[in-house]
């Protein structure tokens, strides 16, 4: 399910019929990253390859924890999942969707060099794969300022590609994944019962494992 077919950097994503559109074809060199909530599970290839900075993030975040027993915070019909804030953990907080990850450093996993979460948990926009945020992509919230992108990101459930940091819109959200397996469950967790777009049964992260990650490199 979700986005397929080839599109080049040098050129815009094509249209499908749908009014969606097509992303690169997927690279089996990749992470996958299995996620596993209270609703059931799905898995998504992570663009390492195309957008290292923002998968190698991603990835750290997962390895150490950080998003264990996190809820999604907002959901909407039509548009997208959106997931990671830490406040979250309480799945009726006030504040959640405002919070991060803490500042430190993470390894950059396509090129062995560290990386740097500051500012609040922040990482620098990563403005450089023309991955459209198609159904079942993954792409990063943010403020709405530049470099504000940190732990939150959203599954899209819908074409969406005024979001995309290469549309002429303000929305600048670039992508770096895709599910891949049981993107049905991504649409149903969109569909749930809410109130202020929050779910009123709580949907529960339980953990995020990845595999099928590269050798580190060697610098």
């Amino acid at each position: 399910m979700g986005c397929a077919n080839s599109v080049s950097e040098a050129e815009p994503p094509a249209s499908n019929a749908d009014g969606g559109t097509k992303n690169q074809p997927s690279n089996p060199s990749n992470p996958i990253a299995e996620f596993d909530c209270s609703m059931g599970k799905f898995k998504a290839e992570i663009f390492l390859e195309r957008v290292p900075l923002t998968a190698s993030n991603f990835i750290d975040l997962c390895q150490s924890g950080f998003y264990e027993g996190i809820h999604f915070h907002r959901v909407i019909p039509d548009f997208m999942n959106q997931f990671g804030c830490p406040l979250a953990k309480n799945p009726k907080a006030p504040k959640a969707g405002t919070g991060g990850p803490p500042d430190g450093d993470f390894l950059n996993l396509q090129t062995g060099q560290k990386e740097t979460r500051s500012n609040g948990g922040n990482i620098k926009d990563e403005h450089v794969s023309k991955d459209t945020n198609c159904p079942g992509s993954l792409s990063m919230a943010n403020t709405g300022q530049p470099n504000s992108g940190g732990s939150q990101f959203f599954i899209n459930v819908s074409a969406n590609s005024n979001l995309d940091w290469f549309s002429p819109g303000s929305s600048k959200h670039p992508v770096f994944g895709q599910v891949i397996e049981n993107y049905e469950l991504c649409v149903l967790i969109s569909q749930v019962k809410t109130q202020a777009d929050n779910p009123v049964q709580p949907i529960r992260m339980k953990s995020i494992t990845i595999t099928n990650l590269p050798p580190v490199a060697n610098v």
